[in-house]
């Protein structure tokens, strides 16, 4: 049995031809290296399914690695900051942290000392910020330090058990990618949230209250001007609500644009109570419906296969149950209802928080035979924090211009 689990071939005595002198079971080298290689080749090659899996678990372990390096650079600048002031004065630049480490972490704090000279004689330090002792403490051994030094930490975090469970929790994911082991998407999953608590208790997750609806993370921060403003890409309305709740996409908005057919991720996720909430605390809210009277909702009809009047009648509940909402407000002019006759090209909702530029779209596109709850989604970041500097050619802006044309052209309800 090989160290991959595949069992070797057997000689060829039993066979004729074979050579007799070769034991059961043993590897016979006399064989024709085509016979050889047909024989292992089938053995060594990976199916489409084996690939896919390789690929997935590349994919995870990269994004969690990427998280995981965050907080390792975090966590030792948050380090430096407190532990230096401290001990620098007394034992100097580079002995520093070995006074921080204490007779308690004397073992691994020789071992990175012996990394890094290693890596200084084999020219591995391309950085010269990277010279120091402090850039070669794990994870681990950085939480030592704040566990050993905790008076000194804790005027900065207000809870000493939340970090540790944190760190705990992310203790799982390293060790799994560090031995480059499979990593499920649920302990991923758990990671990417973990990080993001802490690098909020570290100091690191700043952001507007708007930003909070749509995070960015650590993968959009490296990639995200390959996919211009696009944030992430659902099959179906399903999937989007799991990750971002009607909720999350609505709540807190100083700006809500929608254009639809009838906009039910709007009016059948978000309760008219809310709505009235929202309005009255300030947003500034343009509804777009299709004309339920127009050609193009009898079109819309024989393509879905609906009976007659029905997508009518569901749009126009829609409306009335925006206008009882508009009727319960102080200033019906900040919640405006218009419809159009155009032929619908897509549904977008495009909200805007208290940030300068700030925004998030949900985009999906109308197909032939597919209701609106069935067809792909796109999730658009506005300008504003994470955005690419591009971002003015991107497709929030698009479908906030195609918004604003068909805005012109639409006619208010009464």
């Amino acid at each position: 049995m090989s160290s991959g689990g595949l069992e070797l071939p057997p000689g060829d005595g039993g066979h004729e031809g074979g050579p007799p002198d070769v034991a059961a079971g043993a590897v016979s080298l006399a064989q024709p290296p085509d016979a050889a290689a047909a024989r292992t080749g089938a053995e060594l090659d990976w199916s489409a399914d084996a690939w896919s899996e390789v690929r997935t678990r590349a994919q995870r372990a990269g994004r969690a690695y990427i998280w995981l390096n965050l907080i390792e650079q975090r966590l030792r600048a948050v380090v430096g900051a407190v532990l230096r002031p401290i001990y620098e004065p007394v034992h100097g630049e580079d002995d520093w942290v070995v006074a921080a480490a204490g007779p308690a972490g004397q073992e691994w704090v020789q071992r990175a000392v012996a990394v890094r000279e290693v890596s200084r004689r084999k020219g591995y330090l391309l950085d010269p910020a990277d010279d120091n002792v402090l850039s070669f403490l794990t994870l681990p051994q950085l939480r030592e330090l704040m566990v050993q030094h905790w008076p000194c930490f804790e005027p900065y975090f207000d809870d000493r058990r939340e970090v540790e469970l944190v760190l705990d929790e992310l203790e799982v994911t390293r060790n799994v990618v560090s031995r480059n082991r499979a990593l499920s998407q649920t302990v991923l999953s758990q990671a990417e949230r973990a990080s993001a608590r802490l690098l909020e208790v570290l100091g690191g997750g700043a952001g507007s209250p708007s930003a909070e609806r749509l995070p960015i993370d650590a993968v959009e921060d490296l990639v995200g001007d390959r996919y211009a403003d696009v944030v992430s890409v659902h099959p179906d309305r399903v999937r989007l609500q799991r990750q971002l709740p009607a909720e999350d996409l609505f709540g807190g908005a100083r700006r809500l644009d929608a254009i639809g057919i009838g906009l039910n991720l709007l009016v059948q996720n978000y309760s008219g109570r809310r709505l009235v909430r929202l309005a009255e605390a300030g947003c500034r809210v343009r509804l777009l419906f299709l004309n339920p009277a127009s050609s193009a909702v009898k079109r819309r009809e024989r393509e879905l296969g609906l009976r007659k009047g029905e997508l009518s009648r569901s749009v126009e509940m829609n409306i009335l149950h925006v206008r009882r909402v508009r009727s319960r407000l102080t200033d019906p002019a900040a919640f405006a209802i218009h419809v159009f006759d155009e032929t619908p090209r897509f549904t977008a909702y495009l909200v805007e928080g208290d940030a300068p530029g700030g925004g998030i779209a949900v985009v999906q596109s109308y197909l032939r035979r597919a209701r609106g709850m069935e067809a792909p989604v796109l999730v658009l970041r506005g300008g504003g924090r994470g955005v690419p500097k591009d971002a003015d050619h991107g497709l929030f802006t698009t479908y906030r211009e195609e918004f604003e044309s068909v805005w012109q052209d639409s006619r208010p309800v009464s």
